[in-house]
């Protein structure tokens, strides 16, 4: 696109700058997918889940604002362009949530936790990373394609928003505009959340990163001469892709997910360090270590099944309205509470 910056750097620069907003969210904002799931079970709180259904609003507001000025096509998105396989964004996602107990956090979480010199959270990431890998590319691919071909979609795209435009011959843009509003509203239908500011600045602030992801590498796959994809964040196997740029990066270009990985770490240091929050730890508990390394694992593996994890299907995924998204998510929920069930009571029954 242009002659001092290849496309490929480009887009992952813009990868950089919004995983950096996510990193600082995550920090600085308490942005959490198992917090919230954990307040909400065990807290007696829904903020910070009403955090998360607000920037699944604004990203969906957001998303279809740009389809609307010609800025998105979110058919070119994956999560769009793939049949959608209700049994694989079930299994996957109680997986994924499963794991995301046993691990302490999601993909997302984890590189936080990292940036705020957390050791554990680098061993997990490396075995999510590693795991979901094998079950995309690796030795596993062949056994995931047989139970869950991704297939192109040829026909209708699988989204709330191109079924009802469909069936009505309305537009697409108003109508995911109005869909985004309605959250949005929905979310803060909370005096204590209103009240809040700071919660409804970081719940904006992650909507806006998926917002500038999607609008980023729109642009460079439209205007660049190099084939790129049109990808907003997600954190499971872009996570695998990061480690191999890591050891390969002189032969191979970056994408948006390295940047994207890289981004969050970032922020997240800079908001620990913001805070004084910084401090290395290390696992002094092999058992604690044996349980996180295997939640990761699960949580490579259930990505993967799943086309995305708590951010790539429960932000990026909603923001252009896929099928797959509320499903996923719900599953996650589902495998997390599961999880930390057994955590917190050990499955005994109550006394």
């Amino acid at each position: 696109m242009y002659n001092w910056i290849s496309d490929a750097t480009l887009v992952a620069c813009i990868g950089l700058a919004s995983g950096l907003l996510l990193g600082l969210a995550a920090r600085l904002g308490r942005f959490c997918t198992l917090g919230a799931i954990e307040d909400l079970l065990y807290g007696g709180s829904s903020m910070r889940m009403r955090m998360w259904i607000l920037a699944i609003g604004v990203a969906i507001t957001g998303s279809f604002a740009l389809t609307g000025m010609g800025l998105l096509d979110p058919t070119q998105s994956f999560y769009l362009s793939i049949r959608w396989m209700p049994l694989a964004s079930i299994l996957g996602g109680l997986m994924f949530g499963y794991g995301m107990a046993l691990a302490g956090n999601c993909g997302y979480g984890m590189l936080a936790r990292l940036g705020g010199g957390d050791l554990r959270a680098f061993v997990v990431m490396l075995v999510m990373g590693v795991a979901a890998y094998m079950v995309l590319f690796g030795p596993l691919a062949g056994l995931r394609n047989m139970a869950f071909p991704q297939i192109e979609v040829t026909d209708a795209p699988p989204g709330l928003v191109h079924m009802i435009a469909g069936g009505t011959g309305l537009s697409i843009a108003p109508l995911g505009i109005a869909i985004g509003a309605v959250v949005t509203l929905g979310a803060l239908a909370s005096r204590s959340f209103l009240t809040d500011p700071a919660a409804i600045f970081w719940s904006l602030i992650v909507g806006l990163a998926i917002v500038t992801g999607w609008a980023g590498s729109y642009w460079v796959a439209t205007h660049g001469f190099t084939a790129m994809p049109v990808v907003s964040h997600s954190f499971s196997a872009p996570v695998g892709e990061t480690l191999i740029y890591a050891m390969t990066g002189s032969v191979r270009a970056p994408s948006f997910a390295v940047g994207s990985v890289a981004g969050v770490a970032l922020g997240a240091l800079a908001g620990s360090l913001f805070k004084g929050h910084f401090r290395w730890e290390a696992c002094e508990d092999p058992r604690e270590l044996r349980r996180q390394m295997l939640g990761g694992g699960l949580m490579g593996a259930g990505a993967v099944i799943a086309l995305g994890c708590t951010v790539g299907q429960g932000l990026s995924a909603f923001s252009v309205l896929a099928f797959s998204a509320p499903v996923t998510f719900l599953a996650i929920f589902a495998g997390a509470a599961l999880g930390l069930r057994q955590l917190i009571t050990g499955f005994l029954p109550a006394e």
